[in-house]
């Protein structure tokens, strides 16, 4: 099971956007795929449909200890689920910040969910913080996954990001890596684009062998800005079945096509990366 964090503590840079359709693709490709929504604005579960009311189970009883995994997710689409999210998970960061063992709550839930149901993918949408739930994410997590748009303040950002995942692999996840970088909101065509990505391209390519992201890669498929994107979530729905043809659903699947092609690269078991 790949398990995967899209995170950056930047908002607005196509992280939920990313990560529903990112996991609605590796769906249609007949994937098994579990969506975690970690942000409690709870944006992935509105954009495939999920408005979690009443008595609905969410991932704040995940990490309260009432549901497991398997008890909050729900089925969205063939082959893919959703643990959906809502304001209340923003009180774990507050239940949680003297708990024993709280960085590692997460990590422990898919262990179990693992025993008895694995999937092919599991990704977790991480709020554009770096508080106890993206920890959380990242302590559970093979592999991440970081939505960027080509802009300067995006690449200065972009350090701190990466002194996070160094400082988890370090002291939580031994097996910890980023995969790769998406450069979202991507504009055809002009030169800052262009820079940015040549810029953050040698940066990688310079970098220490023994850092998380010392083998992660510019993803190839570059997200456009596209209004269909913008306007699927209104609908409840991934890009895919929103407008199949539109530039975005092309882009999100030729990314699904680059994340499937690297299936062969070894991954490091979970109960083995801390």
């Amino acid at each position: 099971m790949r398990i995967i964090s899209i995170m950056n503590q930047k908002g607005g840079v196509g992280k939920t956007t990313t990560s529903v359709n990112m996991a609605a693709g590796l769906a249609n490709q007949g994937k098994k795929v579990c969506l975690v929504d970690l942000d409690p604005q709870g944006h992935s579960s509105l954009h495939l449909g999920i408005e979690p009311v009443g008595n609905i189970p969410t991932a704040y009883d995940v990490f309260s200890g009432l549901k497991t995994l398997a008890e909050t997710r729900q089925l969205v689409a063939k082959n893919l689920w959703v643990v959906p999210a809502t304001l209340d998970l923003a009180a774990t960061e507050l239940e949680l910040v003297d708990a024993d063992n709280r960085e590692i709550v997460l990590r422990h839930a898919i262990e179990k969910m693992a025993e008895t149901e694995p999937f092919d993918y599991l990704i977790m949408d991480c709020p554009p913080s770096l508080g106890v739930l993206t920890i959380n994410a990242l302590t559970a997590a093979n592999e991440v996954i970081i939505p960027l748009q080509p802009h300067f303040f995006a690449l200065q950002g972009l350090s701190k990001l990466f002194e996070t995942t160094a400082l988890v692999r370090r002291r939580l996840n031994r097996g910890l890596k980023v995969s790769g970088i998406v450069m979202c909101l991507y504009e055809t065509g002009t030169r800052l684009a262009a820079d940015v990505t040549d810029d953050l391209s040698a940066f990688l390519n310079q970098s220490d062998p023994e850092a998380p992201w010392a083998a992660a890669k510019v993803f190839q498929s570059r997200i456009r800005r596209n209004i269909k994107l913008a306007e699927a979530p209104s609908y409840g729905q991934s890009i895919f079945d929103y407008s199949s043809s539109c530039p975005g659903a092309k882009d999100y699947g030729s990314l699904v096509e680059e994340i499937i092609a690297d299936e062969q690269v070894d991954q490091v078991p979970l109960q083995n990366a801390a």
